[in-house]
This record gives C-alpha cells, structure tokens and sequence, in this order.
C-alpha cells in the first residue's frame, strides 16, 4: 500500500484499504472537506453516481468525495439523519445502501472487505446514536461563508492549535488555515 502522509487518522484508515486505486486524489485532498476536529475513522473506494471516490467514516458523518480532473461531489450522511443501512456483497465486490430521510445513495463497486466493514460500522454507530465519543465538536467548515462572532473565531483558532499540537495538520496546512479563519472576520 502506497504511504499518503496527508494526517495521522486519514494515513491509518488508508493502510487499511486493500486498493486506493481511483481514491488516491481524493485521499490526499480530504482534509480540505473535513470540518474542524473532524477524525476519519474508516475508508473504503466505491462509484456514486458519475465518479469512482472515496467514502469516509468519521466522528461525526459519512461523507463520499469524487474529486476529478473537471468536477468535485461531496456528499455527506449526517448520523442522525441516517435511518438504515444494507450491504449486498458479490464475490468481489458490493453495493453499500444508506437510508437517510427519505432518500437512498447507492455506493456501487465498494471492495467486500471495504464494504462489510463500514456497513457493520455504521449499523452499530446508528444504532447506539449518533453522539461520537468524546465532546461534541461544533460542524462548522473550515472556510466559513460569513463573518463570524469573535468567540468563535478564538475557538476555531485553539482547535487548530490543538489539531497541530498532536500533529493532525502539517505546518504548511497550520498556516493556510489560519489565515482563512483571520479572513472569516
């Protein structure tokens, strides 16, 4: 397996995928679709509609990310808005289904292994809830759209100094977030 060096938590849940083949792009890119204090916890590659991408479990959601040469999708799965999940696996390869208000998202080709692993995942995440482990972190992205109040700017900038003090962000990646939260106000 190839080493991405991207973040600790993205570099460990991609040493588990069996084939990054049509997801490394989209690896290497994820911290740009992530929210602040936002963990991956599980990776597996599929098709969602036009693109082959990346799906990510973390702390908080299930995001897919097709990042190509002319489009990006991002699609996220809050917990609580996710009522079901179904796995249908073939010899090779899987369908991962989620449920969420209504409407369904079809994950075609996701690897077996890759696939019953974040179905099993899933099912028991929804089912305990949708509270991660450990303190609630606010779902805010990490350019934000608006101005916003000074207390939060203070509490993005301490969770970005928290995330380079355990070595979650490059120095590099430090700065040029930074500098987008001062922008924000």
């Amino acid at each position: 397996m190839v080493a991405f060096n991207v973040r600790p938590d993205i570099d460990a849940a991609a040493e588990k995928l069996s084939s990054s083949f049509g997801a490394k792009r989209e690896i290497q890119k994820l911290p740009e679709v992530l929210w602040e204090g936002e963990t991956v916890e599980i990776l597996a590659t599929g098709i969602y509609g036009k693109g082959n991408g990346l799906l990510a479990m973390t702390n908080q959601r299930l995001v897919f990310y097709f990042h190509g040469v002319m489009s990006q999708k991002v699609e996220d799965f809050p917990y609580a808005k996710i009522s079901s999940v179904q796995w249908a696996g073939g010899m090779l390869m899987g369908t991962l289904t989620v449920f969420t208000s209504g409407n369904k998202a079809e994950i075609k080709q996701v690897p077996k292994d890759q696939g019953k692993a974040l179905a099993d995942a899933l099912r028991q995440r929804i089912s305990a809830g949708s509270a991660p482990a450990g303190p609630p972190v606010a779902p805010a992205p990490v350019a934000a759209a608006a101005p916003a109040p000074a207390q939060d700017i203070a509490s993005r900038l301490a969770t970005l100094d928290q995330l380079r003090a355990q070595g979650l962000v490059s120095d590099e990646e430090y700065a040029q977030r930074r500098t987008q939260i001062l922008d924000s106000l």
